[in-house]
Formats: C-alpha cells, sequence, structure tokens
C-alpha cells in the first residue's frame, strides 16, 4: 500500500510517498514518485509517525475487578479514535505486576488489544527488578490501589536496586502529603512543595544509581526548572506533561459547574505554572506529551477518585497545541519520536520515524477541519470526557495501525 501527503517528523516537513505492507506492518519505501498511491491527502492534512502515548491507564489486570471503567480493548479503541498508535500501561492495579510471574500474565491480557501496548512493571516498598527488561513505574505517595511508597525515604532502600534501569516516578512527597492531608481543598493537600521535594529526592537516588528517570506528569513551574538543571549537570532525567496541565488551571476549576470533573495527582495549577510548561514545550524542553488516561467512571469522579479519560481527544488537543504555535517538528518529537525510541528500546522494533524498516503506523490530522467533542464520539468505555463541548481547530481523520487504517 502507497501513501501519499505532507508528512512531518522531528526533523522536517516534507510531501513524499510512504509504501508499506499491511501483512509485516513494515515500512518498505520512502520516496516522491514510489507508484499510485492508495491513499492520498491534500496539503490540509499532516500526517505524523504514529502517536505513542507512554503514560496511560487501562484498568485491566488479571483479577478483573476494574475492568467495567476500562479494558485494552476499549482502551484500545479510544486511542484510535485520538491518532494513538501505541500506548504504556500503567501498574497500580489491584493485581499490579510486579514480578515475572504477573508481568506476563498482564501481558497477556494486552494481546486483545488493536494497538501497540507495552507495560510497565511496578516498584514498591518489597518488590525487586524482573529477569528481563521492562520500563519501571514507582509512586512516591498514595495512587489508586496499594503499590506506593508511604513515607519519603523508603525509596532510598529499593530504587537502588533497579540500577540501570528506566524509571518513571510519580513525584509527590508522600511525608508532605501526610503533613498537608487536613487542608480544605485537593490542590491544597497538594501543593507545590510536594512535587518539587519529590523530584529533587528521586533525581538524587536515580543520579546516585545510574538510573535513567522520568518525571511524569510534571505540572509545576519549579518542577520542571529542576529536571531542566539535572540535564544542564548531565543527569539522564526526562519529563512529561499532560493535556490538562496544559490547557487548565486551579481558576478554570474553581469556575467549574462540575470541579470535580478536573481533580486530578497531581492537581491543576495556577496559570504561571501552566504558562511556563507550555513555553518550554514550545522550547523543546519537554520529552513526552501525555494524558494520564484515568478512565473512572462519572459516579466516581463525582465522588471524588481523581483522573481524567482523555485518550480519545488525543490528537484533537495536538491541533489546538499547534494552533497556538508549537512547532510541527516539536510536536513530531514529543509525540512520535522520543515515545517511538522508549517503547522501541522494550520491543526491539523501530518506532516513530517515516523511514525504511519502521513500523508502519500513523497519524493523520485535517488542520483546517473543526471538531467539536460530543459524549457519543467516545470510545473509552468510562463513557465520558472533560472536552464534552469543546471545538477544537482540527481533526484525527485516520490511524494506521501497523499498515491496518481505521478511518474516524
Amino acid at each position: 500500500m502507497i501513501l501519499e501527503g505532507t508528512f512531518v517528523t522531528h526533523e522536517k516537513t516534507f510531501k513524499t510517498q510512504v509504501k508499506f505492507d499491511s501483512e509485516t506492518g513494515l515500512i518498505q519505501e520512502v520516496g516522491e514518485n514510489i507508484g499510485n498511491a492508495d491513499l492520498t491527502f491534500d496539503s490540509n492534512h499532516k500526517i505524523f509517525p504514529g502517536f505513542i502515548d507512554i503514560h496511560v491507564h487501562c484498568r485491566e489486570d488479571v483479577s478483573q475487578t476494574q475492568s467495567y471503567k476500562e479494558d485494552f480493548v476499549t482502551a484500545s479503541q479510544a486511542a484510535i479514535m485520538g491518532g494513538v498508535t501505541g500506548m504504556m500501561d500503567m501498574p497500580n492495579n489491584p493485581k499490579p505486576p510486579i514480578d515475572d510471574k504477573s508481568y506476563y500474565a498482564k501481558k497477556e491480557l494486552t494481546k486483545k488489544g488493536i494497538i501497540d501496548i507495552l507495560l510497565y512493571a511496578g516498584i514498591g516498598p518489597n518488590t525487586n527488578p524482573l529477569s528481563f527488561k521492562v520500563p519501571y513505574k514507582a509512586y512516591m505517595g498514595p495512587s489508586v490501589g496499594d503499590l506506593f511508597f508511604d513515607k519519603d525515604e523508603k525509596i532510598n532502600n529499593i530504587i537502588p536496586k533497579y540500577k540501570d534501569n528506566f524509571i518513571s516516578f510519580h513525584c509527590e512527597s508522600a511525608d508532605l502529603l501526610k503533613e498537608n492531608e487536613n487542608q480544605p481543598t485537593h490542590e491544597e493537600k497538594r501543593p507545590e512543595v510536594c512535587e518539587v521535594n519529590a523530584i529533587t529526592h528521586a533525581m538524587k537516588v536515580c543520579k546516585e544509581n545510574n538510573i535513567r528517570m522520568n518525571v511524569a506528569h510534571l505540572s509545576t513551574k519549579a518542577g520542571l526548572l529542576e529536571v531542566l538543571r539535572g540535564k544542564k549537570e548531565g543527569q539522564t532525567v526526562t519529563s512529561e506533561v499532560c493535556h490538562h496541565h496544559l490547557y487548565y488551571t486551579e481558576d478554570t476549576k474553581d469556575k467549574s459547574t462540575n470541579p470535580s470533573f478536573l481533580q486530578m495527582n497531581p492537581p491543576l495549577r495556577k496559570e504561571e505554572d501552566r504558562k511556563f510548561l507550555f513555553e518550554q514545550l514550545k522550547l523543546g524542553n519537554v520529552d513526552y506529551l501525555t494524558t494520564d488516561h484515568a478512565p473512572h467512571t462519572l459516579k466516581e469522579n463525582k465522588e471524588g477518585i481523581s483522573g481524567l479519560p482523555l485518550l480519545d481527544t488525543y490528537g484533537l488537543f495536538v491541533t489546538w497545541l499547534l494552533k497556538q504555535g508549537i512547532n510541527e517538528q516539536i510536536i513530531a518529537k514529543v509525540c512520535s519520536y522520543n515515545p517511538g525510541k522508549l517503547f522501541g528500546e522494550f520491543r526491539g522494533e523501530k518506532f516513530g520515524e517515516i523511514k525504511e524498516g519502521f513500523i508502519a503506523s500513523f497519524t493523520i490530522l485535517n488542520l483546517s477541519k473543526e471538531h467539536t467533542v460530543k459524549q457519543e464520539d467516545i470510545k473509552s468505555k468510562c463513557a465520558w470526557s472533560p472536552f464534552e463541548g469543546t471545538t477544537f481547530p482540527g481533526s484525527v481523520v485516520m490511524t494506521i495501525v501497523r499498515g491496518k487504517h481505521y478511518k474516524i
């Protein structure tokens, strides 16, 4: 099959043709005159290497106790709706993947998904590294489930076991969360200092143990400045920013008629933080754009469980970022190239570029056709989105996963 149009990579935007094999799912050739195109898109469309979200909660595990919220099939369907061709699923499940046996058991469940899925293994107070190479996730404070550290100092004894590995950290200080637990609002219970102190603590432990560290869902100016300081000093540390922290602020929540819709961990911050995260994304100083897709039911959300379902609207949000002045190459870098490199490292395949031998997954956006999010559009099993009623400046028109195309 031959795909023709304007392609966007982290290096350039160019018009060409891409030939790929739908059986192997690989790109075979890239060139201007390969042959008669099977799929052609005009200049209003931009074709990116398939978007990969490295922070998703699919909720399904071997216990099946939370599959009523989401499972690997519905999460895949939501991803395709959002132009996402691969995702990395978090381990804070009732039956978390923390050793070889539990990881393989959960991995078996991912086979029913219709996009590429990679699992994080969990790190907790009593865990040990797996016998094979996987990405890891550590929760420095309470989260959904029981896989977390209840005191900051406890990571000092566990994290060094994971020397030379990749660990993504939920950076909120358990000690400071405990200290602020009686504050009146969700935001005051989880103040900026919780994130910043946890980042500083984790960076120190990781630097001492040659651990590649990622700061998940970074939400504050001070936190990102700490990451940038570490990078400048030569530490291998990356960061991700979520859609909600780039779009909403605590003021948005205060003015909302449904404030529970906008509760998450870490919480929404001030406009100064949002602007700084946006500007640093624009400058190329953020590594990944993620959703932290958390598909709780509406009832659970209204009862105070934190998290937003955002996978369905990933590509739509990208069109907003482009409209706001984020460069196309930056988008390709944080949505395709960087996550593709990470994904490929653990899958033994090549993702995130438009080159021969790479996986033939693509995200195709129409930047001239607006789209208003409707409840009936949502494929996530939880069946709601905080963006319902929001009109985005572009739309996702097709998602191609390993050569198989899905028209949106």
